[in-house]
């Protein structure tokens, strides 16, 4: 069944050893961002803080829910050690099956209400995530909800959001992104955007909302179909939007387009100090409401591995395969390693049957394309999952002159950091790809054999094999 809320989830990792209560009192200034970054590098159990300095008994902080892929699979209602591969071919059917929301007239995040001048955001725990953060960022692992100017459809995206002070914030969302496009309908209409950030919500939600979703599809209605059921939303106080009615922290707001402050630089997923300080857009809060005693949900962005990458490494290869064998390319697997923080895609193809420059395009072309700057392609006797083979196939089967091709020219994404700060300001990026397929024009004769167990030797042999090794135990 799926998870009402984030504070069942909780419970149910804490069941499986995939999340750990903190009773110690955790400084928000750093302190939290540190343990939290930590438990990510070490692979240890989410962390859940139960006493943060400075705020009163109740008050919570949960990091990293789904930095692992034994907690996909628990959000996804799936056996905890569900191969990777599996979850994403699950993920890619259930997307397919949506299922609209439902609308409530009552839920625990209306349990306390503040408007206008009640408004504090300090009120909360936010964390100071990172040294060297521009300043305390409530926003790192949550919903950012608003509406389309001209139509019902209704975006969840995943923004970073730093506080300004009691009641504004910062919104970290570029031209490109949809936010910013739904926003410049509301501009053109001479009004601001209303804005929801909605804190603390079942898992599915956040792993919907940070998905690459296209353009007009509601991330809603693609969670209810993750989930198998609906999600329960409610109406907010001061803004036409809808939330998810078991949320922890529901902010609501405005943003007009033009209007910025200065934040950042904040430390993100790609492994660095990823961002400037610069000027962007300014949401102002007119209404807070939380459940009580809240959980304030957050992520410590970094270097690989966090519930950034793992999300990606299941809805990214996902997005890519659906991609691939639209337009026909016989692909039998796809995988995002979590090192390469989002920015390398390895496909395998049916060996003679594909080409490598198809691969890549296809992916370049697609809303992959600026954030997968890298992809590998391999034939289907490299499993795309396996580290070592990818390695071995990329050093025995790449040619270094005619196998690596290159794209001068190419959109890229603002947070790449080998892109110099021009390149990122203007989103100017390169690209290339890696063929590891042997060349379709070679006699199969000059083809050479891999010498491993599953190619080398008969089947029967190698499964007298195994049945003598499993006697013993291996």
């Amino acid at each position: 069944m799926p998870f009402k809320d984030l504070r069942e989830f909780i419970a149910n990792l804490e069941k499986e050893g995939e999340a750990l209560r903190i009773e110690d009192e955790i400084d928000w200034n750093l302190e939290a961002g540190a343990m939290i970054r930590r438990s990510n590098e070490a692979g240890l159990p989410a962390l859940f803080f139960q006493n943060v300095k400075g705020y009163p008994e109740g008050y919570r902080l949960f990091g990293e829910a789904l930095s692992n892929h034994r907690r996909i699979a628990i959000a996804m209602d799936m056996a905890p050690d569900t191969h990777v591969k599996q979850l994403i071919e699950e993920y890619s059917k259930r997307k397919k099956l949506p299922i609209k929301p439902v609308l409530v007239s009552d839920g625990a995040c209306k349990e306390n209400i503040q408007i206008g001048d009640e408004v504090d955001l300090f009120k909360f725990p936010v964390p100071m995530v990172h040294e060297g953060d521009g300043g305390r960022f409530i926003g790192t692992w949550h919903l950012t909800i608003c509406k389309d100017s001209n139509s019902d459809w209704v975006n969840w995206g995943m923004y970073r959001h730093m506080v300004h002070n009691r009641n504004t914030l910062g919104a970290q969302a570029r031209p490109h992104t949809h936010a910013i496009k739904i926003g410049q309908g509301w501009m053109e209409k001479g009004k601001p955007m209303e804005i929801a950030i909605v804190i603390g919500v079942e898992p599915i939600s956040t792993f919907c909302a940070a998905a690459p979703i296209p353009y007009g599809v509601s991330e809603v209605d693609i969670a209810g179909g993750i989930r198998g059921e609906p999600v329960q939303l409610i109406k907010c106080e001061t803004v036409d939007l809808e939330v998810p009615a078991t949320a922890e922290i529901v902010i609501e707001g405005e943003l007009r387009l033009g209007e910025t402050m200065k934040e950042g630089p904040f430390g993100e997923y790609i492994g660095y100090m990823g961002s400037r300080r610069e000027a962007l857009p300014v949401i102002h809060v007119k209404a807070v409401t939380h459940r009580n005693n809240p959980i304030l949900s957050m992520g410590s962005e970094g270097y690989p591995v966090t519930s950034t990458h793992i999300t990606h490494s299941v809805t990214n290869p996902a997005e890519c395969l659906e991609i691939l064998r639209t337009f026909g390319i016989p692909v039998t697997g796809a995988c995002e390693f979590t090192e390469a923080a989002t920015m390398l895609m390895v496909v395998a193809i049916k060996a003679g049957r594909a080409r490598a420059d198809d691969v890549a395009h296809a992916i370049w072309a697609s809303r992959l394309g600026p954030a997968t700057p890298w992809v590998i392609v391999v034939e289907d006797d490299v499993d795309p999952f396996d580290m070592g083979q990818v390695l071995h196939a990329l050093a025995s089967k790449c040619h270094p002159w005619r196998g690596i091709v290159r794209l001068e020219h190419a959109r890229g994404q603002a947070l790449i950091p080998w892109l110099s700060r021009h390149e990122q300001k203007y989103l100017l990026g390169s690209r290339a790809y890696f063929d590891c397929t042997w060349p379709p024009d070679w006699d199969p004769e000059d083809v050479p054999k891999r010498c491993s167990f599953d190619s080398i030797y008969p089947v029967e042999v190698q499964q007298k094999a195994l049945d003598i090794l499993r006697k013993y135990s291996y």
